[in-house]
């Protein structure tokens, strides 16, 4: 056991950030932390504590130099160089960030920040991950961000109606208000970015359209970002018939969490056929999303991680 007391504390404006932080932290360095006046205090086994250590010089020559840190920055950092990409921390920082009238968009992890690097990078960039990881939210924010640059002229939202279970027969109403349930997440994320009479307004005039993915056969969409959430819900031909609808000046998002496909023959998705055949081609871009990614409640990282490793396990068994 080793104790050592590093004086990040002094010389940062974050000791409130960081004391937010210190269970967090305690967790992913395998260290007990705490702040005694203007000293941070390190307990544990010596590696560990080193580690523990160099990571608080990096996190204080950050400061140091001006970058004004948030509370899930600290979490980049630290994935950042546990992935020995130290060198990477000031290319990282500051962060991409998107504005809107509701609210302001930041990336709370590394692969989120990489998503939406990739697609300003890339016209088709697939998703990939459990639930929770910002895969529709941050895509929604790229596809409002592109549309108040002009870089686009709408936006196309969709989703396949799958059945997960209960059957859309039973539903009541017509049709549109049988899949308008389907396609609430989507809307969730849209009036949670920007206010609701902006929002209407662009719906009203078809520049947002947020429509199941039946609706997309035989259309060719021009300067547009389309977003297939729920792709592994998708059918072999429904994941071609979207990919194939990208004309000119479009983008392409594809979000999926792989592990909750509801398709009566699971392993006939649309979107892990997309995977395996296209994951070769250099012009796309494939993003793949963990538990780390979680911006849920804390608790959800666990819960994801316990179905993995009992999967897991079934599968060796």
């Amino acid at each position: 056991m080793e104790k050592i007391s590093h004086p990040f504390v002094a010389k940062t404006r974050l000791a409130g950030v960081l004391d937010r932080n210190l269970r967090k932290l305690e967790d992913r360095l395998g260290v007990s932390l705490s702040i005694r006046g203007h000293d941070l205090i390190i307990k544990g086994d010596p590696k560990r504590v080193a580690f523990a250590r160099f990571y608080f010089d990096k996190m204080g020559e950050l400061e140091e130099k001006g970058f004004r840190l948030r509370e899930e920055d600290f979490h980049i950092a630290l994935d950042l160089l546990e992935g020995n990409q130290s060198d990477s921390l000031e290319n990282y920082f500051p962060p991409e960030t998107l504005n809107f009238s509701r609210k302001t968009v930041t990336p709370k992890s590394l692969n989120q920040q990489a998503y939406l690097q990739a697609i300003k990078n890339y016209d088709l960039v697939f998703g990939i991950g459990p639930a929770g990881t910002g895969k529709t939210y941050l895509a929604m924010a790229m596809a409002l961000s592109y549309l108040q640059d002009k870089l686009v002229q709408r936006i196309i939202l969709t989703r396949p109606a799958v059945e997960a279970g209960e059957k859309l027969g039973f539903l009541p109403g017509d049709m549109y208000q049988k899949i308008n349930p389907y396609l609430r997440p989507l809307y969730d994320a849209l009036f949670d970015l920007v206010h609701a009479d902006q929002a209407n307004r662009l719906i009203e005039k078809g520049i947002i359209e947020i429509a199941p993915l039946a609706y997309m056969r035989g259309r060719t969409l021009n300067s547009a970002f389309i977003i297939l959430d729920e792709a592994q819900n998708t059918t072999r031909e429904q994941m071609k018939m979207l990919l194939t609808r990208s004309g000119f000046d479009s983008k392409v998002v594809v979000t999926a969490d792989i592990t909750q496909i509801d398709l009566p023959q699971p392993e006939k998705s649309g979107v892990l056929q997309a995977i395996k055949i296209l994951s070769s081609i250099k012009e796309i871009a494939f993003i793949y999303f963990t538990e780390k990614d979680v911006v849920r409640h804390p608790l959800v990282q666990k819960i994801i991680l316990a179905y993995q490793q009992a999967e897991t396990k079934n599968n060796k068994e």
